[in-house]
């Protein structure tokens, strides 16, 4: 039976992939398919939504390997399966769900609140290995 955690540890690697192509989506469609497909020399900046999805998904890729890596370590350690890494995985994935939706309709203050239950979530997981 594979762990609630690295079954959520999968769901933050699918979040990951739809932001990933949420973003693109979103910057084509501003910008001409023939200079993505190019050596992209010129930059073609976008902006409004497909600039915050942008910037959500990299805010996703700054966090995602340490959640990856305190996952990883609880496993070989055996400490998956107590409530700080079952609840941690949980508001880590939970979080980051929520977090490019917010951030794509411009919520300011309850998106980085997203943030921070996903940080929470992070901080709980890794404190795990040290109890």
């Amino acid at each position: 039976m594979v762990a609630v955690e690295l079954k959520l540890l999968m769901a933050a690697v699918v979040l990951g992939m739809v932001q990933l192509f949420w973003a693109a989506g979103a910057a084509r469609a501003q910008q001409d398919i023939k200079w993505a497909a190019g050596p992209r020399d010129t930059p073609m900046p976008i902006s409004g939504v497909a600039a915050r999805l942008q910037r959500a998904f990299w805010n996703f890729v700054e966090t995602f390997p340490f959640f990856a890596a305190a996952i990883l370590a609880d496993a070989v350690a055996g400490k998956l399966g107590t409530p700080l890494t079952v609840w941690g995985a949980s508001l880590y994935v939970g979080g980051r769900a929520v977090y490019p939706l917010l951030y794509a309709t411009a919520v300011p203050l309850v998106r980085t609140l997203a943030w921070f239950v996903s940080i929470v979530g992070l901080i709980m997981v890794i404190w795990a290995l040290f109890r």
